[in-house]
C-alpha cells in the first residue's frame, strides 16, 4: 500500500442539503446587525454596505441553492481518503478517449465553483471551438479543509503535503501521465508539485506567481512593466493584505465570525482584491456582471463555505503557508528547482500581473508564457473560455511522446 493511502476506495458523492440548513441560513441573514455606512466612496475602508445589503437581498429572495446542487450532482463526484483526510473531487472524463489527464486546483476564497464552467471547454473542446487533440480528462479536487473535503486534524498540511496527496489521487485514478494547473492557493500547490516532480507529472501551468510575495525585493524592477508590477505587489501587501495577515497569523480568531455570521463570511470573502471586489460589487449593485462573475455563481460559492462550515479550516492553509514563507526566508536558501516544464499566463486584473522577467526569475526558461487582454485573479471563473484556451495552448507541446 502506498505510504499516503489509508485505503484505495473511491466513493461516489452526492450533495443533499437539508431544508433546515437553508432555513437557518436565511434566518441568520435576515437578522444581521448592520454597521453604519462607510465614510469613503472607494474600497479603502472595506466592503461597501450597499454591496453587502444587495447581496443579502439576493441571497434570501432570489438565489436557488438547489439549482446549484443539481448542477454539481450532474457531474461525477467522489471522495477518497488520502493521508487521513477525506478528499472530495469532481472527475469528468473527456468524450475523446486519448485526452490528457489534468488535475486543477482552486484557491481561496474560491472552491470547485470557480472551475465548473471551464469543464466543458477543457473536456469537450470540439463543442467550444477547439480541437479534439486539445481535450483533457479533468480532476478537480477540493482542498483539504475546503468545501466537501475533510478538515485536517493535525498540522503540516502545507503545499508539499497537498501536492503529494494530489499525486496519490492521480495514481489512484490510474493516470500515469498527467499535467497540473492552479491559481491562488492552487498555484502554490501546483508549484509544489512541479518542484516535487512526482512520477507521471509532465508539466504545470499557473496564473499567479505565488512565490513573488516572498521574493518581492529580489525581482527585477528596471523596466516600466517591472516597476508597475512592483507597485501592484507593494499595494497588495500594504493595503489589500488584511485577509492574508489575519489568516496567516490568527485563522482561528476570524473563524469564529466566519462560522457564526453568513454576512460576516460573505463580506470577508468579497474583500480579497480590488479588481475582483469591484467586479463582484457590480454584479449586485448594478446587476452588471463581468464575465462569469454573476450573482448566482458568487452566492453559490459563499453558500458552499457556509453550509460546509469551512471558513476557519480553509483559512488555516494560510497559517501553514505563512510558516512556509518564514522558514524559507530564515534559511536563506532558494527553493528546490522545478523538475518539470512550466507554463504561465498573466491576466491583467491579477493581484500583481507578472511580467515575463518575473516569471523567468522564478521559472527559468518557461515552456509557455502569454499575457492576455482580460480576466483577473479568478481567471477560470471570470473568463472560462479564455482560460481554457490558455490551458490548451500551454500544454499542447507536452501531448506527444
Amino acid at each position: 500500500m502506498n505510504a499516503l493511502s489509508d485505503d484505495n476506495e473511491i466513493r461516489p458523492f452526492l450533495l443533499d442539503t437539508p431544508k433546515e440548513a437553508l432555513t437557518d441560513l436565511h434566518d441568520r441573514v435576515s437578522h444581521t446587525r448592520w454597521p453604519t455606512r462607510e465614510l469613503v466612496d472607494d474600497r479603502s475602508q472595506g466592503v461597501g454596505l450597499d454591496t453587502v445589503q444587495a447581496l443579502a437581498r439576493y441571497w434570501t429572495t432570489d438565489h436557488d441553492w438547489h439549482a446549484f446542487e443539481a448542477k454539481l450532482n450532474a457531474l461525477p463526484q467522489y471522495t477518497t481518503t488520502i493521508d487521513g483526510v477525506d478528499i472530495h473531487f469532481v472527475h469528468v472524463r473527456s468524450p475523446h478517449e486519448d485526452a490528457l489527464p489534468l488535475i486543477m486546483t482552486h484557491g481561496w476564497p474560491g472552491s470547485v465553483v470557480e472551475l465548473l464552467d471551464a469543464i466543458g471547454p477543457l473536456t469537450d473542446p470540439t463543442a467550444h471551438g477547439g480541437r479534439a487533440d486539445d481535450a483533457f480528462h479533468l480532476v478537480l479536487p477540493s482542498l483539504p479543509g475546503y468545501g466537501f473535503s475533510g478538515e485536517p486534524t493535525e498540522l503540516g498540511w502545507e503545499n508539499g503535503r497537498i501536492a503529494a496527496a494530489w499525486a496519490e489521487l492521480m495514481n489512484r485514478l490510474g493516470y500515469r501521465r498527467y499535467v497540473a494547473q492552479g491559481g491562488d492557493v492552487g498555484a502554490a500547490v501546483t508549484d509544489a508539485m512541479g518542484r516535487m516532480g512526482p512520477d507521471g507529472l509532465l508539466g504545470i501551468h499557473v496564473n499567479l506567481l505565488a512565490l513573488a510575495i516572498g521574493l518581492k525585493d529580489k525581482l527585477p524592477a528596471e523596466s516600466a512593466e517591472e516597476r508597475a508590477a512592483h507597485d501592484a505587489l507593494e499595494t497588495f501587501t500594504t493595503d489589500g493584505f488584511g485577509y492574508f495577515q489575519e489568516q496567516t497569523t490568527r485563522p482561528q480568531t476570524i473563524g469564529y465570525s466566519l462560522l457564526d455570521s453568513p454576512i460576516g463570511l460573505a463580506a470577508w470573502m468579497l474583500d480579497h482584491d480590488t479588481d475582483s471586489y469591484y467586479k463582484m460589487s457590480r454584479a449586485f449593485v448594478d446587476d452588471a456582471p463581468v464575465g462569469n462573475l454573476t450573482r448566482d455563481t458568487i452566492v453559490d460559492n459563499i453558500t458552499l463555505y457556509w453550509l460546509t462550515g469551512t471558513g476557519a479550516s480553509a483559512a488555516r492553509w494560510y497559517w501553514e503557508f505563512g510558516r512556509f514563507l518564514a522558514a524559507a526566508d530564515a534559511s536563506g536558501q532558494p527553493p528546490p528547482p522545478v523538475r518539470v516544464p512550466v507554463a504561465f499566463t498573466t491576466f491583467p486584473g491579477e493581484l500583481f500581473p507578472a511580467p515575463r522577467s518575473w516569471v523567468e526569475a522564478v521559472y527559468p526558461d518557461p515552456l509557455y508564457f502569454n499575457e492576455v487582454d482580460r480576466g483577473g485573479h479568478f481567471a477560470a471563473w471570470e473568463e472560462p473560455e479564455l482560460f481554457a484556451t490558455e490551458v490548451r495552448a500551454a500544454f499542447r507541446p507536452l501531448r506527444t511522446g
